[in-house]
Order: structure tokens, then sequence, then C-alpha cells
């Protein structure tokens, strides 16, 4: 990556990130509140969930997260979820109910994820859990972690936020993890990718060349949307 941004001490993006996820909780709540009850069978942009089931998606993460938050603190191993197909049974239950529902376990669960997580000292933050699918993360990147589907997930909702509304130092992080997974990825097709802000990353040789606004590029990166890019796009692996 050419961007000229210097990434904060991990001890201070654990105390920034945690403000970050309160404030993005509450705009995703300021969301739902003015919701159609009637929308919450209505389809998300994710295919084949309704925004009840990304509703119902980012309540059953916070308790995930919480569960990490937990190891964290207490050293004891206590796994993300009981297992992928609970997971998705639990995500599939509650897809169904009412708004007024959804919102108060929206609330509950993220109230008990911040509650936990002020728990999360400095000294922490450089050791490590076993997150989904065996991942090993850093406590300090927990956080992170729950902005990324609490943002991500807001704009899936389809209910007037977009990428375009995340501040532009977040958004470049965003990037940034998106692209050190495509890098992960070995299906991943060479490419560069640049901004109009000037961020530029290469991956693989570098032959492709994509290239738009930081927002435009996110979006492409988290959910394969086109618009306003340059290039001839290369097609990204399933999870890019």
């Amino acid at each position: 990556m050419t961007s000229s941004a210097t990434p904060a001490p991990a001890t201070s993006l654990l105390a920034a990130d945690r403000s970050a996820v309160d404030t993005h909780t509450d705009l995703l709540l300021a969301t739902v509140r003015a919701l159609d009850p009637a929308q919450v069978g209505a389809p998300s942009l994710c295919e084949g969930w309704t925004k009840g089931h990304v509703l119902a998606h980012v309540s059953r993460n916070a308790d995930a997260l919480l569960n990490l938050v937990t190891s964290a603190v207490t050293g004891e191993d206590v796994p993300m979820y009981a297992s992928a197909e609970a997971r998705d049974v639990d995500i599939e239950a509650g897809a169904g109910r009412p708004l007024d529902e959804q919102l108060a376990d929206l609330e509950s669960s993220a109230a008990r994820l911040k509650s936990a997580s002020e728990r999360l000292s400095d000294e922490l933050a450089d050791h490590t859990v076993t997150a989904r699918n065996n991942v090993v993360v850093r406590v300090g990147a927990l956080p992170f972690m729950r902005l990324r589907e609490v943002v991500y997930h807001h704009v899936d909702l389809g209910s007037g936020f977009g990428f375009g509304d995340v501040d532009p130092a977040l958004a470049l992080r965003f990037v940034e993890e998106q692209v050190r997974r495509l890098r992960l990825n070995t299906e991943t097709p060479s490419m560069t990718i640049r901004t109009d802000e000037g961020d530029a990353w290469t991956i693989g040789d570098g032959e492709a060349t994509v290239s738009g606004s930081r927002t435009a590029v996110l979006a492409w990166l988290a959910r394969g949307t086109t618009d306003g890019l340059q290039g001839e796009l290369p097609t990204l692996p399933f999870g890019g």
C-alpha cells in the first residue's frame, strides 16, 4: 500500500474502535427505529436475506463477539458460536420477528457487548482468541470486527445508509482490511487498486488496474458494487 496514512498504536485503536462501535450502533438503531414494521420481511442487499435476517445476524454477532471478549478477559475457551449450524439456525429463527422485537434484541445485545468490552484493557490487546472457522485474532481487533459488522450490515439494510456515509479514515481501514483478506485468498486475481484520494494497493503482479473513489472501491470490495469504478474489473473470489 502506498497511502501516507500512519496507523495508530494498537492500544489507542482499541479505545477508538470501541467509541466508533458506539457511534455506528446508534446510527444503526436510528435507522431501524425509522423502518416501517412491514419492511422487516422485505429483501435486503444480502442475497437471500430479508432485512429481518440482517437484523437477527447483527444481534447474534454481538453475542458471538461477547463470547470472544469473555475468552479474552477470563482466559477460558469460549467458542464464538456453538457451531456453524447453530449460527444459521439462530439467524433464521430470529429473522421473522416483528420490528419491535428486533429492535429490542439489537439494543440489548449491543448493550451486553459494550459493557463487556469495557473490560478489554490495553494489556490484553496483543493476546489472541480463536474466532469462527478457527481463525486466530488479536484481542485488540475485536472492536474493529464488531464495527465492520455493524457498518456493513447497516448498508445491507438498503434503508438510506451507504458506504459514502462512513468517515474517510474508517473507509480506508475497511479497504485495507478487504485487501488483506484478498491477499490471503489464493483465488484472488492479480490487480492494482487505486483511489481518487491517492491510495494504491497491488495484489500479485498488479496486472489489472481498478480505480475510483475510496467509497466506490470499498463498495466493490465489500459488496461487489461496480458503480463509479474504472478499468477492466477482475472477478473477486467469494468472501473478498
